[in-house]
C-alpha cells in the first residue's frame, strides 16, 4: 500500500497534522449498522433507480474513482482511507429480503452497485453480493452488475437462475487496453485479459455482457477505444458504452496526485485535454452534462468511438425494455389453491 494521502475533508471539523511520517496504510474492515440496503438513485441522468451497495471505499483504488467524496461521510478520507478502510454491510441479504417483501416493492431493476465494486475481494470472504444476487434469483428480480471483479465467475450458478427466470446483464469496466498503464490506475483491479476472459467466460454460458470504457481519460486512453471495442466484441460483449472522466469534489486532488506521480511526462498533456473537452474547467457536475464532453476534441473521440463500435460488430439491438419478471416467492403456488 503507498504512503496515506487524502486531501481535507470537508465533513471533518478537526484539523490533524502528523508529527513524524505517515505510517504504511493497511487494509481495515469496519461494520456499517444500516437499517436500508436499496440506494435510491434521485440522478435523471442515470437509466436505474435502486442499487445496492454491500460495501462502502474499494481496495481496487482506482485513481479516478467518482465514489471517493462518499467515504467522507463516515470520517475517512478520499484518498487511500477510501482504498484501505473498507466499510462492510453485513446485513445486506437480511435488509435486501425485507425490502422485498414489502407490498410497495414492485421489482424494479437493481444495479449491483451504484458505488462501489461489488465484487471487490473482501467478497470471496464475505459473500454479500452472491446471497443477495441468490435473493433476486429467489424473488425474479431483474439485476445489473458492474464490475472489475472476475469473482463473478464464482456466481455463475446464480447468474444462471437470473438469466432463466429473471433478466441479467453483467458490466465490465475495462478503460485500459494496457496492463501496464491499468496498474498505475486502478493497482489492485485484475489484470485487463482476465476481466476479457471473465467476460467471454459469462457470454458462453448465455449470460448477457458488455463493456463499460469508464472513464474516458483524454490524453491517457482516448485512443485504447477501438482496441477495447474489438476485444469486448470478440469476448461476447453486446453492448458498450463509454464516458467521459469527471473529478467531483475530492476526486480532483486525488486524481492529480496519483497521476503526477504515475505519468510525469503526460500529466500536462492529460490535464490540457480534460481543459478541452470540459470548456476550461476540469470537471462539469451539471446533469446532462457531467458524462460527457464539448469542444472539436471530444468530437473527435464521439467519432472514434461510434466508428469503432460499428466496425467491432456491435448494434443497438440489446437496447430492448427490461421484463417485469418480479415475483414474492410461493405467491404463485400459493394462488393455486
Amino acid at each position: 500500500m503507498r504512503v496515506i494521502s487524502n486531501p481535507p475533508n470537508p465533513y471533518d471539523s478537526h484539523h490533524r497534522e502528523l508529527l513524524e511520517p505517515a505510517s504504511r496504510a493497511t487494509v481495515m474492515v469496519y461494520e456499517d449498522q444500516t437499517r436500508e440496503i436499496l440506494s435510491r438513485n434521485e440522478s435523471p441522468d442515470l437509466p436505474f433507480r435502486w442499487s445496492v451497495n454491500p460495501y462502502r471505499g474499494c481496495f481496487h483504488a482506482c485513481a479516478y474513482c467518482f465514489a471517493r467524496p462518499s467515504h467522507e461521510y463516515w470520517g475517512f478520507g478520499a484518498g487511500t482511507d477510501f482504498d484501505s478502510k473498507i466499510i462492510v454491510k453485513e446485513d445486506a441479504p437480511l435488509l435486501l429480503r425485507r425490502a422485498f417483501d414489502k407490498p410497495s416493492w414492485q421489482g424494479e431493476l437493481i444495479v449491483f452497485s451504484g458505488n462501489t465494486d461489488c465484487y471487490q475481494p473482501l467478497e470471496a470472504a464475505y459473500g454479500l453480493t452472491r446471497a443477495c444476487l441468490s435473493l433476486c434469483a429467489d424473488y425474479r428480480n431483474p439485476v445489473g452488475i458492474i464490475t472489475k471483479g472476475v469473482l463473478v465467475l464464482r456466481d455463475l450458478d446464480v447468474l444462471r437462475r437470473l438469466n432463466q427466470d429473471a433478466w441479467v446483464r453483467v458490466y465490465f469496466s475495462i478503460p485500459f487496453s494496457s496492463d501496464e498503464i491499468a496498474r498505475k490506475v486502478e493497482p489492485h483491479a485484475p489484470s485487463i485479459a482476465k476481466r476479457f476472459e471473465a467476460m467471454k467466460a459469462l457470454a458462453d454460458a448465455g449470460i448477457s455482457t458488455g463493456i463499460s470504457i469508464a472513464p474516458v481519460i483524454p490524453g491517457l486512453n482516448d485512443g485504447d477505444l477501438p482496441v477495447l471495442l474489438e476485444r469486448a466484441y470478440q469476448a461476447g460483449a453486446r453492448t458498450a458504452g463509454a464516458t467521459l472522466l469527471r473529478l467531483s469534489g475530492s476526486v480532483e486532488p486525488v486524481f492529480l496526485e496519483r497521476m503526477q506521480a504515475a505519468f510525469p511526462d503526460r500529466i500536462g498533456k492529460i490535464i490540457a485535454r480534460l481543459r478541452e473537452v470540459r470548456g476550461g474547467a476540469m470537471t462539469d457536475g451539471e446533469f446532462f452534462r457531467r458524462h460527457t464532453g464539448t469542444g472539436v476534441y471530444w468530437d473527435m473521440i464521439e467519432q472514434l468511438f461510434g466508428v469503432a463500435k460499428r466496425r467491432a460488430g456491435f448494434t443497438d439491438d440489446e437496447a430492448g425494455a427490461i421484463p417485469s419478471t418480479f415475483r414474492r416467492p410461493g405467491v404463485e403456488q400459493t394462488a393455486l389453491f
